[in-house]
């Protein structure tokens, strides 16, 4: 992990590359890139960019992966513990996935049965999400600038103060389609944080697990 502006906390360089990390693991358990793409809720092209290291995951999408690769997503990221029920403005360690990608700060605490998981996002000038479906329902508090949420084929933009509810199981991504940065309260409940790694009652974790167990024929991994 290395140390960005203001104590950022970056996973990235790391001594292997998170995309080469990635591809290890699927190859290991024999699956194809459409096998991960298809139980993970995103498309063949962006698992592809996402292991050659051209483009960098979101969040949910590297929680979904990590699922399908049946590793804890804290094998590729690492993130604070919400060990306490409260945060401070100030001292909230600021991450990320990669330097030039969203940045998080997490707000949930964690404890048994907890359900919502929360995190302040910061979108850079131009970043547009992958678009994803995944168990659960989320909701975007904008904070800060103006962006562009697409679900399915519905787009709306949401400016400082908007929010949006919805879904998840519907495909989703955001686009920051202006020349600021964006703030905005991300609330959702998927177990974004590995918290609850076990966790196998949600029928989209079952699917993906069983296609884990039954990969399909041999051919081409890339």
């Amino acid at each position: 992990m290395a140390e960005g502006a203001k104590g950022e906390k970056v996973l990235w360089p790391a001594e292997e590359p998170l995309g080469a990390r990635l591809r290890e693991r699927r190859t290991a358990l024999g699956l194809t890139l459409k096998d991960v793409a298809d139980a993970a809720g995103l498309s063949v092209g962006f698992i592809s960019q996402v292991e050659r290291d051209l483009t960098v995951p979101s969040l949910s999408s590297l929680v979904s992966i990590a699922r399908v690769l049946q590793e804890p997503v804290a094998r590729f990221l690492a993130q604070p513990q919400g060990d306490r029920p409260f945060t401070r403005h100030d001292e909230r360690d600021v991450y990320a996935v990669r330097a030039d990608g969203l940045k998080y700060e997490r707000l949930s605490a964690r404890f048994p049965g907890n359900v919502v998981n929360s995190v302040i996002v910061h979108e850079p000038p131009g970043y547009r999400t992958e678009s994803i479906q995944h168990e659960g329902e989320e909701l975007f508090f904008i904070l800060k600038g103006e962006i562009t949420v697409e679900i399915e084929d519905e787009a709306t933009i949401l400016s400082a103060g908007d929010s949006i509810h919805f879904d998840s199981t519907r495909s989703h991504s955001s686009w920051n389609h202006t020349t600021e940065p964006v703030t905005m309260l991300h609330v959702c409940t998927m177990d974004v944080f590995g918290d609850k790694p076990g966790d196998d009652d949600h029928p989209g974790n079952r699917a993906r697990h069983q296609i884990v167990q039954e990969p399909g024929p041999e051919g081409n991994k890339d």
